[in-house]
């Protein structure tokens, strides 16, 4: 549109010249090619707002997607579904930059930095590694965290409902489900009376959530034993430890560290016939019993209305940080039957997805 009004404007322009020259002429005046000079030049300059504005509209924003896995990603493939629902479709009005560190937490700032030397519009990342790693990178590029622990209790904003600074997005939630996932392991184990806590104590939400899994704990009578792990090399170490300490069943906390070796620790869950319960379905899918938390998915598909209240002009540190609507709770039916366990009925009618 603003194209053809340039378009309109530069033919206008031409045929006032022509008129220019006519009347002059009849008149009996000569206008000197220096004359037509000047005033094509003035005519040019008048076009020059409607030229940057047309040069304005037909830029194409880009996004910048910092994530800590591996492609394909399938959150990243939500926050895609989110944006297409949006209008925003790759390729045609947005242009994507994507950063995978793969499962390497190193990475993450390099690509952080990347991102912002590309000047995209907005960075959509999630987990606290990749927003501090983005945070790090930028403080005015908007920062989308498609998933945080617990945004103000680590740091990363003022307040849920007006953060401040370029940062807004999503929450988990994750410290006040410490304790549920507890409740959940002994409704579905009874007889659950010692567990490990398996967890990485340098992420700052993991702290407060195993506060929230203690307090659970001793009100259910429950003994739990905490076991560190802070670098992939301390998972054999910390086997041996859960070994030693003969608990009756394994709650592991879930962060990239964690996440990254889940098909490890379900497999150590398996062969020491321990019902173990996480926060991510993919912990479940690896072979663990049980897992509840919120939808990762659901809350990368979410982002892209923030990413689209940005790019349309809105100031993140304005906008309000929204907490989960979409809690998942997967049940490893075939783990279940190789532990010689049978799921309660009140536990079972609550599952979003039960593996068979």
């Amino acid at each position: 549109m603003t194209q053809l009004r340039i378009s309109k404007f530069a033919c206008l322009c031409v045929a006032c010249l022509h008129v220019a020259r006519r009347q002059a002429r009849r008149q009996g005046f000569r206008i000197r090619p220096a004359g037509i000079f000047i005033l094509a030049l003035a005519l040019g300059v008048l076009a020059v707002p409607l030229a940057a504005e047309a040069q304005q509209a037909g830029k194409v924003p880009r996004i910048g997607v910092l994530s800590f896995f591996t492609e394909p990603d399938p959150q990243v493939e939500a926050l895609k579904q989110g944006l297409r629902e949006q209008g925003w479709i790759e390729g045609q009005n947005v242009g994507l930059e994507y950063r995978y560190a793969n499962n390497k937490l190193e990475q993450l700032p390099n690509l952080a930095v990347e991102l912002v030397r590309l000047r995209v519009d907005v960075i959509v990342t999630g987990g606290e590694a990749g927003i501090r790693a983005a945070r790090g990178a930028t403080s005015t590029t908007p920062i989308v965290m498609a998933n945080s622990g617990d945004p103000v209790g680590t740091g990363l904003i003022a307040s849920l409902s007006r953060p401040g600074g370029n940062i807004t997005g999503l929450s988990l939630l994750a410290p006040d489900l410490g304790g549920k996932r507890l409740e959940l392991l002994k409704e579905t184990v009874p007889k659950v009376s010692r567990v490990a806590v398996l967890w990485n104590p340098t992420n700052a939400v993991k702290v407060l959530e195993l506060k929230s899994t203690e307090v659970a704990a001793r009100a259910l009578g429950v003994m739990v034993t905490s076991i560190e792990v802070r670098a992939p090399t301390d998972f054999d170490r910390a086997f041996a430890a859960i070994a030693r300490e003969r608990p009756n069943a394994l709650i592991t906390l879930t962060d990239p560290l964690t996440r990254g070796h889940k098909k490890q620790i379900a497999e150590f869950a398996a062969k020491s016939r321990l019902p173990m319960i996480a926060e991510q379905r993919e912990f479940a899918e690896a072979g663990g019993l049980m897992t509840y938390g919120a939808s990762l998915r659901d809350l990368y598909r979410r982002a892209a209305t923030y990413v689209d209240k940005i790019l349309k002009g809105a100031k993140s540190g304005d906008l309000p940080v929204e907490q989960p609507t979409k809690f998942e709770l997967v049940i490893n039916l075939k783990t279940a039957k190789a532990l010689g366990l049978k799921i309660p009925q009140s536990v079972l009618i609550r599952a979003d997805e039960v593996i068979e």
